[in-house]
């Protein structure tokens, strides 16, 4: 096994249950004391965890944390590449997609420029601009108003009234995290009460998610896991998250990686 793919495994291992042990890092891994402590060396460099005496324990920020769209951009890039492709083979010609706002239904929003006679409601200002710079006669973009949050999401009461009364075939949408009992969450209260209302106005949902937020936990929860159609991930994910996804989700999609991530 290569050092980043042992380094991904224990990362995975961490972000799953929050701490872990060296001596239990050697024995799964099957490997010695010191390369087990090299590869935490390296991803505390990364800021990717944080050692302790005898193993290493996750560095998720507060529960309200929430970095702006620049920076979650660089995060999972070739993943979030794939699980785009994958999603948007998912909306059919002619219908009503709703996008949230985040970094990979932005991805997403490049390939459904592709798809013709699409109806697209969003509140992220990323999608409405990737869509306006492809315009096609048969395509109609409406992008709610309000406030703007550091993901350049639209959020409040004047995203809430447009979002109203509306009847869309699908919402694909981007998540902070997903675990069993918080279900898809945010750490952006408005935000999660803005997704609230696309999730309602949707007849199916899609949630796209790299295999990183499993085990991450937002403040707010959007929808439980249940109520997700599909979800689109990439095959970096745990199978034991993948167990459990399979036990609530409706199907869930695993969008293989290649060299370049399309």
């Amino acid at each position: 096994m290569l050092a980043a793919q042992r380094q991904e495994q224990i990362l995975d291992q961490v972000r799953r249950t929050g701490a872990v042990r060296v001596a239990d890092l050697v024995e799964s891994l099957a490997v010695s004391d010191m390369t087990i402590r090299r590869d935490l060396d390296a991803l505390e460099s990364r800021g990717a965890l944080r050692k302790v005496h005898g193993g290493a324990v996750t560095t998720q920020g507060p529960r309200t944390e929430e970095p702006g769209f620049e920076a979650k951009s660089t995060r999972q890039a070739r993943e979030k590449r794939a699980i785009a492709r994958a999603a948007a083979d998912l909306v059919e010609p002619h219908s009503a997609v709703a996008l949230s706002a985040g970094t990979t239904t932005a991805a997403v929003a490049e390939h459904l420029c592709e798809v013709p006679g699409l109806t697209v409601v969003t509140n992220s200002l990323r999608v409405a601009q990737i869509l306006h710079r492809a315009p096609r006669p048969d395509r109609t973009v409406a992008l709610t108003g309000g406030f703007r949050t550091p993901s350049d999401a639209l959020v409040g009461p004047l995203a809430l009234t447009s979002l109203r009364g509306l009847n869309l075939d699908v919402l694909i949408l981007g998540v902070h995290g997903m675990q069993v009992r918080s279900g898809f969450t945010t750490p952006n209260l408005m935000e999660a009460e803005t997704d609230r209302a696309l999730v309602e106005a949707a007849g199916a949902l899609v949630v796209v998610a790299d295999h990183t937020k499993w085990g991450t936990v937002g403040v707010s929860t959007i929808a439980p896991l249940d109520r997700c159609d599909v979800l689109v991930t990439d095959t970096g994910l745990d199978p034991d998250a993948r167990r459990a996804l399979d036990e609530h989700v409706g199907r869930v999609v695993a969008a293989p990686l290649t060299e370049d991530g399309l």
